[in-house]
């Protein structure tokens, strides 16, 4: 019998499992259609935000048409953000949170960002990020993270998960079992953890049992294979990682989410309807499908699970209880919108993270530029900045994670005074040369970049205007190579917030009062670690990120 034969009840289970997403900023008939009809939930992204109101709006047609739907967005609280697409995030991000390690400004960064989520409708976030960047060359994570210490990232964890969840808001503590050990993202390829089980216990399973034991109502896949466990399959077609390490190790008894099965890394080789098979074969429950999703790919998604069934590759009684566990999860997060007030909602500026939290944590410039880490030369040029400034911009492609998000001092100081001032900011980018900036050998320049040392195109630059003679100060905003040379200030995030906190750090003669020391590193240090830059699409895929 095939997909198209079988019983409308199964058919309607498949349906309860599927996240998909849709362009647009309102709902479009067919997907209304299909929530009506059983749908699991819909997944959000920043081309269907316009403004607070317009998406409250939007989850509430969805949750008209299906009560019981779950309402997810990719929001972390830094650089991956869907609240603030247009014009960047007011919080700090993980990695600038793990730095202060204070797990009471994480707890009370999270519970913001949840009730930003309430407020808007979102019942579950794919967030917090809970691996550790053991490998500064991941080219997804970085200041996603945490930190590179387990234990650090596992207490913060926590405490975003406290704090998200007391809003009556859902987590999913991500990407299980770790995707910070990686130097390949999974959106374009299948990248390979070569760790032993025993050596996921030490460190990397770590923050996700600390997310289990705080509560996290879902935990989200990764598309990365761990040959030392499933030499076969990634992480998200596992049943071994699923449910014998997820499950049964660590004891987690909420819903497993699978990252988006449009990366390459699920299915880049097999095609999404049989991706959707094999995750739910493994243990997820409920699958993220991705963008741009049409009634038409649907179809065959379910069709092709149907066949599964049909063939005896699948159980159905598997995507069955899979669909009943997702239902369950909506209903009680809706129960508890009705019992977890959250007070009045305004624009989402950045003053609401500027409010003090439950202990009176404020996070003013100086608070937050503790994280910063400077050296000998960016003490020097803060205590006596140079008169006559270019700003350098690096127009690298960020990842599909963070997509086409405004950045740092570009997103806070558009019309901001002096070198800032968009006719001081020149763009620079892979395959124009150094002298296209036409910059004066006399002027001083600010290059302001994110995870620089990943760029040999950006390294070699910065050497040439190094070695000029000229005053330079390297900005890195994304996570900093080992060695720091490329880093004269490093911020450890890319928000708004922090870009705005950059801002009034370079703009003190005073210079950071916390700003963390490093020793300066000579100017002319090579591009040892750096890698070529490969172009990306700046359009979120899937998640889940």
């Amino acid at each position: 019998m095939s997909g198209h034969d079988r019983p409308a009840e199964l058919r309607a289970a498949v349906a309860g499992t599927l996240l998909p997403g849709f362009t647009g900023t309102a709902l479009p008939d067919w997907l209304a259609q299909r929530l009506r009809d059983g749908l699991g939930g819909v997944c959000l992204f920043g081309v269907n935000i316009e403004s607070p109101s317009q998406l409250a709006a939007l989850t509430a047609s969805i949750l008209d048409a299906n009560p019981d739907a779950v309402l997810a967005i990719d929001e972390e609280g830094g650089d991956v953000t869907r609240l603030h697409y247009d014009k960047g995030a007011p919080f700090p991000g993980n990695a600038v949170l793990g730095r202060i390690d204070d797990e009471v400004r994480t707890e009370s960064v999270a519970r913001r960002v949840g009730v930003e989520l309430r407020a808007a409708g979102c019942t579950l976030t794919f967030a917090p990020d809970a691996d550790i960047n053991s490998d500064p060359r991941n080219p997804v994570i970085g200041v996603r993270s945490f930190g590179d210490d387990a234990g650090l990232v596992a207490r913060h964890t926590a405490a975003w998960t406290r704090g998200l969840q007391s809003t009556g808001v859902a987590v999913s503590a991500k990407h299980f079992p770790g995707h910070g050990d990686t130097a390949h993202d999974s959106h374009l390829a299948l990248p390979v953890v070569d760790r032993s089980l025993e050596q996921l216990r030490e460190r990397e399973l770590v923050p996700f049992a600390a997310a289990v034991a705080a509560g996290a109502r879902t935990v989200m896949t990764s598309h990365i294979l761990l040959p030392r466990i499933d030499p076969g399959n990634p992480a998200t077609f596992s049943r071994g990682i699923l449910q014998g390490i997820l499950r049964e190790e660590l004891g987690f008894d909420g819903v497993i989410v699978s990252d988006a099965l449009d990366m390459v890394g699920a299915s880049g080789e097999i095609g999404m309807p049989e991706a959707a098979v094999r995750a739910l074969a493994a243990g997820c429950e409920l699958l993220c499908l991705g963008l741009d999703n049409t009634p038409e790919q649907l179809r065959r998604i379910e069709d092709h699970v149907l066949d599964a069934i049909g063939q005896g590759r699948l159980d159905a009684s598997t995507v069955q209880d899979a669909a009943a566990h997702v239902r369950s999860l909506a209903r009680e997060l809706a129960a508890q919108r009705q019992s977890i007030p959250i007070g009045e909602y305004s624009d989402g500026d950045a003053s609401h993270v500027l409010g003090a939290g439950p202990a009176g944590n404020d996070f003013d410039a100086v608070a937050l530029s503790d994280a910063f880490e400077t050296n000998d030369a960016a003490r020097a040029w803060i205590a006596s900045p140079p008169r006559d400034v270019v700003v350098v911009r690096i127009d690298t492609v960020a990842s599909i994670a963070i997509g086409a998000v405004p950045w740092g001092p570009f997103a806070a100081a558009s019309a901001a005074d002096g070198p800032w001032s968009p006719g001081r900011v020149v763009g620079f980018a892979e395959g124009m040369p150094l002298s296209a900036l036409a910059i004066d050998p006399s002027t001083a320049v600010i290059v302001v970049g994110r995870d620089i040392h990943r760029h040999a195109f950006v390294c070699e630059a910065i050497d040439l205007l190094r070695a000029g003679g000229r005053a330079v100060l390297v900005v890195e905003m994304g996570w900093p190579s080992p060695d720091r040379s490329y880093a004269d200030l490093a911020t450890f995030g890319a928000s708004r917030l922090i870009g705005e906190t950059l801002l009034a750090v370079l703009g003190s003669a005073e210079g950071p009062p916390g700003a963390q020391s490093t020793t300066a590193q000579p100017t002319t240090a090579q591009a040892t670690t750096a890698q070529p830059t490969t172009a990306q699409p700046t359009t979120a895929q899937g998640e889940a990120r």
